[in-house]
């Protein structure tokens, strides 16, 4: 591959990592699961890639969210948050807040139109991320970070992309049953081992690949359950207040859009100075690992749990219901050099061909309605 060379810094870094690894490989009898790889590769504390020093977002990091493309973005869940608040209580809770950006814009656009929230929680877990957002969010003094949910929530809570960082499992299809893609040192390098899968990764396999019988041999997905956990924690969160709506934005697909031939690979993606590729061993801790979510496999996880999934819909289906549109004209068309800008990273967020449709909201809570033209783009069915 050719990707830009990491500093002298960055590269110590990454070798402590590895070797870190390395000791835990040699400590379980020469092997970890994926899911265990990909856990310190992202959060060993002081050296994984969203617990180390450094920039990940924005221009300087290695990729660009929803918020870091346009305000418009937290200004239209803003709309949806005033309205969930209205129904429940001025409280918002943001898993992986970024540099805070989202943050700034929801409440800035709430403080605008005179909705009073009393406490915006923020659950972090990278020190350098979180470092950002206490100097983005300075001027907001209802803003508190947390470092675990809370018991019980009445509110709107917000995940933008945090459900794709979560470890997976990996498996692999062989003409007798399924394999397990385990994590390995030969040659001084990082490699997949395969071995029997366990009687758990084999139950998870039947309940979130409803035609795993009929995927051809050789054929490499991502197995969900660490978020599915984190969903049912959530879930539990939710059902312990009163009223509340939990909105969770990321790129995935129901299970039967995710689970096709032709996606033999899995998929699997590593980003690193805005270039996309698909080595998870390439300079651990230097980039982001994440998964495609399984949408049915999450809403299914909330279920049963308890909460009720309030929707499920596209990104463009959800900004254009939340008015997005009419948010853009409030900056005169006229003004060129301040409109189209703005114009062109709403296109990016809602047009099919970027990241509209690629992204997906799923809604789960208790004892609250969506606001209708949200419900009018509702595809719950097609989990």
């Amino acid at each position: 591959m050719s990707l830009p060379v990491p500093s002298s810094d960055a590269l110590a870094a990454s070798h402590a990592l590895q070797n870190l690894i390395a000791a835990e490989i040699a400590s379980n009898a020469g092997a970890i699961s994926f899911a265990r790889y990909m856990e310190l590769a992202l959060y060993a504390p002081g050296l994984g890639y969203y617990s180390g020093g450094s920039a990940k977002l924005g221009k300087d990091g290695d990729f660009t969210t929803a918020p870091e493309l346009s305000p418009l973005f937290g200004a239209a869940l803003a709309q949806v948050a005033a309205a969930i608040i209205a129904q429940s209580a001025p409280q918002i809770l943001e898993f992986g807040a970024g540099t805070g950006k989202l943050a700034f814009d929801i409440l800035t656009e709430l403080a605008a139109a005179g909705v009073q929230v009393a406490r915006y929680y923020i659950v972090e877990l990278s020190g350098e991320l979180r470092g950002r957002q206490q100097e983005t969010l300075r001027d907001f003094p209802q803003v508190v970070w947390l470092d675990a949910l809370p018991d019980s929530f009445d509110g709107v809570v917000f995940g933008n992309e945090v459900l794709d960082a979560m470890p997976v499992h990996l498996v692999i299809k062989h003409p007798d049953g399924w394999q397990e893609l385990q994590v390995t040192v030969a040659d001084g390098r990082f490699q997949y081992l395969e071995v029997p899968a366990s009687d758990d990764l084999l139950q998870q396999v039947a309940r979130q690949i409803p035609e795993h019988a009929q995927l051809p041999v050789g054929y490499v997905t991502e197995l969900h359950g660490i978020a599915c956990s984190f969903m049912a924690t959530l879930s539990r969160m939710l059902m312990q207040g009163r009223a509340n709506a939990a909105f969770l934005f990321d790129y995935g697909f129901p299970a039967h859009e995710y689970y096709f031939d032709q996606r033999a690979t899995g998929t699997l993606m590593c980003h690193y100075r805005h270039h996309a590729h698909p080595d998870p061993f390439y300079y651990p801790g230097l980039q982001d690992i994440t998964a495609h979510v399984d949408f049915t496999a999450m809403a299914l996880a909330a279920q049963e749990a308890g909460a009720e999934v309030l929707g499920y819909l596209n990104q463009s289906g959800f900004l254009i219901g939340a008015g997005i549109g009419e948010l853009l004209l409030r900056t005169d068309s006229a003004d060129a050099a301040a409109y189209l800008p703005q114009a062109r990273a709403m296109q990016k967020l809602v047009s099919p061909a970027e990241m509209g449709e690629l992204f997906k909201v799923l809604a789960v809570g208790k004892g609250v309605e969506l606001p209708d033209a949200i419900v009018l783009q509702d595809r719950t069915h097609r989990l």
